[in-house]
């Protein structure tokens, strides 16, 4: 990582593609720099997206966040600041902010728009303050705004490191088959039931279920690994079906007993099931929320896709997404 450059102008535009978990992470060791208590792997889903433009402002008096046309203030107006003032440190200036960013998809109902959210405002606050930082260094800019926003940055399948430290939490790559990344759908079968992940991760270390996902979660990881490398789409999606499950147990049997499934969740969850008793390649999965993540093939997504539409929900078809990228002047919100 080196300095500012002294030519730049101080302002970026980037976006960057929500995560689908694949081995999740609930809780925090440590919440301001929010370093989880165990690695997580996730893939990027496209062309679902943020886009958010950033500018250092010598003249502003305050930091300014806006998202989807709304101001943004309390706790998120934390997170946001947070990012901001960990590229500031790293920049060595002082100016205030002028943030703006906008979601092609619908944000807090499961589909990881934390991840690319803060992923895109990491991207857009190093490139407008001018820092030369490679993807897996910019992850732990991200990191300070949600977790999963790390796995953003580096995009596709990554995979987070748990550590309490730059050096060590942070996300990479994890390499994978073309075909098996060419030949993958998503279908997203949105339930719109609003949930509020923070809560949840401050929550899950007190549920009696924790400390038993912790006990098998670091094996999950590397079978994970080995699956993705392997390019095995059934071991792949029946871990990631399994640890939506896990991690489900976790949430649930916290202090609030949050139960965030909606009955179309489990209706997408039960045609799934009938959908593979009839031979077909498909697993459910689901991060913190009611939505449902659909994973098939290309050669099976339109019969997997009118099953699941039939459970009363809106659906999208998705692919794998690539890493965050910093865009053009002319993408520029302002």
């Amino acid at each position: 990582m080196t300095g500012p450059a002294e030519s730049a102008d101080l302002k970026a535009t980037a976006c960057a593609h929500p995560i689908q978990g694949l081995v999740k992470y609930h809780g925090m060791r440590d919440e301001e720099l929010r370093f989880p208590y165990h690695d997580s792997i996730s893939l990027c889903t496209a062309p679902s997206v943020t886009t958010t433009t950033a500018a250092f402002e010598p003249d502003r008096e305050t930091d300014r966040y806006v998202v989807d046309g709304e101001p943004v203030e309390g706790r998120g107006a934390e997170r946001i600041r947070a990012v901001a003032d960990r590229v500031r440190d790293l920049a060595e200036i002082d100016h205030r902010v002028r943030f703006e960013s906008e979601n092609s998809f619908r944000t807090n109902i499961g589909f990881g728009s934390s991840s690319s959210g803060f992923a895109a405002a990491a991207m857009s606050l190093v490139e407008a303050a001018g820092l030369d930082m490679t993807r897996p260094q910019v992850s732990t800019v991200a990191r300070r705004g949600s977790s999963s926003a790390a796995r953003a940055v580096t995009g596709a399948f990554s995979h987070l490191y748990a550590g309490a430290n730059d050096e060590d939490c942070r996300a990479e790559r994890v390499d994978v088959p073309a075909e098996f990344a060419d030949s993958l759908r998503v279908v997203a079968a949105t339930v719109p039931a609003y949930k509020e992940t923070e809560q949840a991760h401050r929550e899950a270390a007190e549920s009696h279920m924790f400390q038993a996902r912790l006990a098998h979660i670091h094996d999950q990881v590397v079978d994970m690994r080995d699956a993705l490398r392997d390019g095995d789409f059934d071991r792949v999606f029946e871990l990631a079906e399994h640890d939506s499950l896990s991690l489900a147990a976790a949430t649930m049997t916290g202090p609030a007993g949050w139960v965030y499934w909606q009955p179309r969740t489990i209706a997408v969850f039960n045609t799934v099931r009938e959908l593979r008793e009839e031979g077909l390649p498909v697993y459910f999965s689901v991060d913190t929320g009611a939505s449902v993540y659909v994973n098939t093939t290309a050669d099976h997504v339109e019969r997997v896709e009118a099953a699941v539409a039939d459970c009363g929900v809106d659906t999208h078809v998705w692919e794998v997404g690539g890493p965050a990228r910093v865009l053009d002047g002319s993408a520029a919100l302002f």
